[in-house]
């Protein structure tokens, strides 16, 4: 490994252990889908049957790309510019477009945030009332009608604990990896863990547990002979395992050379579903008590998303004894998942601009976060914000991050041929060895899967506005931000990189050892 590339490393920092990595990694996974998203999506497609496919799409297709992102960033030891651009000097759009897509998602997931940490307070008075609902949309978020456009009206309520959120994300940042990010999720993971555990714990006493558990799991064996389950369940592990726009591979980049990162990513991926399945029990259980109540059938109130957040959960506990304290358990951990993933997202854009640039982690930090930070708080603090999510969050999801993935193993795995590199690097010190399986796996069954996400997506979307909203609006914040994802990345692409920046891929670690101990020993004859 040349002086060039070794004193890049060492400015760029890193994980000091594997664990942290571990830690690291699964914080950025935990996020708000496995606790909102995945309950009502196994409940819809299937319950207990749900489980074939979801498992199947966990080892298929969510483990084998999260192998895929791993092994782009440790070879290349660079974000995902530098990164794809020692792959293949073409390829370096891709990395931006990653970029992008990652500061988009910051944007309005501080938001989510935001709501969640004043939901924390709210739940030690349910100040929420009598009407969720009413309270969510109306007088907490001022939600202005979708014809309105943006109305840049700010809504004190969001404005400052966001701006709290950007302060303490740019505190974290500055600290750097290892001080920041791992230390963070050291903390935050176990903490999320514990609170979770306790409120799951809670529900499963409340009357009608049971019966809302057993209509998340009863079987429908019929769902299994419809493709668009297997999509669905191909679509949770994707989105949730945060794969495919850039996390993994900066925070690959981050560990050191000789560690096992398949070893690894079994344990992200196995702790992420597990986390999933330990939040179904938790909300179907809680949703389960508030049917017995209400005298209906549990799917009359199965929602996902923020309705079942926002809504849904501050009606339960408005029923639920000791509500107050499951308030505080489950609205605590939507904040604690959400910091994690939130810190992932954004180390993504501050990792990239600091390889393009030759920046220190400061002068990184405060470049990237002003500017998010700024967008953020004037588009998604104000009456007209939630609109601006929703659109904003469904086509970067979509055509953002599933897009970019096909993308990128077109151009590595079919193109570049960089796959077989790839499955030799990581068995090498992996205690899960690689092989043709894998390269099959991830050359043709992912793309094939994906593809089929994509297009079952886009049927949806020109069947009808996505959620009644009115066409520009979609036009603007939804095609209008995955189109502008692409064309940026392209831009950004042809700005030239730093002279002090190595473009050449780094000699492996195997290579750098051998050649240091024949210098070693001539230098001793």
């Amino acid at each position: 490994m040349s002086q060039q590339v070794a004193s890049a490393e060492k400015r760029r920092g890193g994980f000091s252990s594997r664990k942290i990595f571990v830690f690291a990694a699964i914080g950025s996974a935990v996020g708000l889908g496995n606790i909102w998203r995945f309950p009502y999506v196994a409940y819809e497609n299937g319950g207990g049957s749900f489980m074939i496919p979801y498992l199947t799409a966990l080892l298929v297709a969510g483990i084998p790309f999260l192998f895929f992102d791993y092994a782009i960033g440790h070879i290349t030891r660079g974000s995902s510019p530098l990164a794809m651009r020692r792959l293949g000097k073409r390829n370096e759009f891709i990395g931006w477009w990653h970029v992008i897509i990652c500061f988009v998602i910051a944007v309005y997931y501080a938001a989510i945030l935001a709501w969640a940490a004043q939901f924390t307070i709210f739940s030690f008075t349910k100040k929420w009332g009598d009407d969720p609902e009413a309270f969510m949309f109306g007088e907490f978020l001022k939600t202005a009608d979708a014809n309105a456009g943006v109305t840049f009206e700010f809504v004190p309520a969001v404005l400052i604990p966001m701006v709290l959120v950007w302060l303490a994300v740019i505190v974290v940042m500055t600290l750097g990896v290892q001080k920041g990010i791992g230390a963070t999720a050291v903390i935050f993971i176990p903490l999320l863990v514990v609170a979770f555990v306790w409120l799951v714990i809670q529900s499963l006493f409340l009357p009608g547990a049971v019966d809302g558990i057993n209509a998340l799991f009863t079987p429908e064996w019929s769902k299994l002979a419809d493709p668009t389950v297997w999509t669905a369940a191909v679509g949770q592990i994707f989105f949730s395992l945060s794969v495919g726009f850039a996390i993994m591979i900066t925070y690959a980049s981050y560990v050191k050379r000789k560690t096992d990162m398949t070893g690894s990513g079994l344990v992200v991926g196995f702790a992420n579903s597990g986390f999933e399945l330990l939040a179904g029990i938790g909300v179907f259980a809680a949703l389960g008590f508030l049917a017995t109540a209400q005298n209906v059938a549990v799917g009359d109130v199965a929602t996902s998303g923020l309705v079942l957040a926002f809504v849904a959960f501050p009606t339960i506990l408005n029923e639920a004894p000791m509500g107050e304290l499951l308030g505080v358990l489950f609205f605590g951990s939507l904040f604690i998942a959400g910091v994690t993933s939130l810190i992932s997202i954004v180390e993504v854009v501050i990792s990239a601009f600091r390889d393009k640039f030759e920046l220190g982690r400061v002068q990184a930090t405060l470049l990237v976060t002003i500017p998010i930070a700024l967008v953020s708080i004037i588009l998604l603090s104000t009456t007209s914000g939630l609109n601006v999510l929703d659109i904003a969050d469904r086509f970067i999801n979509q055509y953002g991050i599933v897009l970019a993935a096909v993308v990128s193993i077109i151009a590595l795995g079919w193109f570049g041929r960089k796959l077989p590199m790839f499955a030799k690097h990581l068995s090498q010190y992996g205690s899960f060895k690689l092989g043709r399986v894998w390269v099959a796996i991830v050359a043709f069954v992912l793309p094939i899967a994906l593809i089929a996400l994509l297009l079952q997506s886009f049927l949806i979307e020109i069947s009808a506005p996505y959620a009644g909203y009115p066409q520009w609006l979609i036009n603007i914040f939804g095609w209008g931000v995955a189109a502008g994802a692409i064309v940026l990345g392209f831009l950004l692409s042809l700005m030239p990189w730093n002279k002090a920046v190595s473009l050449e891929l780094p000699e492996p670690a195997h290579t750098a050892a051998n050649r240091t101990l024949r210098e070693t020993k001539q230098e001793q004859s």
